[in-house]
């Protein structure tokens, strides 16, 4: 350890001596009134801080919707910065992050399984590098797809065989339309 290090070490210590201190001589005699009001002050600081960690996805899930005006998709930019989009596949609606990055579609499993393709029975002979490493993929094909009043019979899609939180909407699909950014908003056209 670096002396700064043992400096904030020897700091901690000394505030938790004169918090413990104060405690004790606060509730001398009433230890258990004591140990309440630390579990209770401990419950609302956990509930602030799991509040707080959910806070992008509660507002990602509350205000970012996408919506159909004049034949046109308009999908707002979500609070941790990306475009979320939701597609019809085959009846089945499919959240999908925009990828611009990303040359194919890829499903999760989850997703895969949602639409009716079992993960488990599918050949994984493709690979892709992700932000996580190599992944294996597996190549198939969902019938049904479809955006708002744009449908499309046939789309490509990849398997991902790892761990993906959601599924990607990578060009394969998006390059089907114009693609434009607005302000705080993408807009899809054809």
């Amino acid at each position: 350890m670096d002396s700064d290090s043992i400096g904030r070490v020897g700091y901690l210590v000394l505030l938790l001596l004169a918090v413990s201190g104060w405690v004790f001589v606060e509730y001398r005699g009433r230890m258990g009134v004591a140990l309440r009001t630390m579990m209770a002050w401990g419950l609302i600081f956990a509930g602030i801080a799991a509040g707080y960690a959910l806070w992008s996805d509660i507002r990602r899930d509350s205000f970012a919707v996408q919506a159909v005006e004049n034949g046109r998709i308009e999908v707002p930019r979500s609070g941790d910065g990306h475009y979320y989009i939701t597609l019809d596949v085959g009846g089945q609606p499919i959240e999908f992050m925009a990828d611009t990055g990303a040359t194919t579609v890829v499903l999760t499993k989850a997703d895969a399984r949602k639409v009716g393709i079992d993960p488990d029975t599918l050949m994984y002979l493709g690979e892709a590098s992700t932000a996580n490493g190599m992944v294996r993929t597996a190549r198939t094909r969902v019938e049904n797809v479809s955006l708002g009043p744009f449908e499309d019979d046939q789309l490509t899609v990849w398997v991902n065989d790892g761990d993906l939180d959601i599924s990607l909407l990578g060009m394969d699909y998006l390059g089907r339309f114009r693609i434009e950014i607005d302000a705080n908003k993408m807009v899809l056209s054809r």
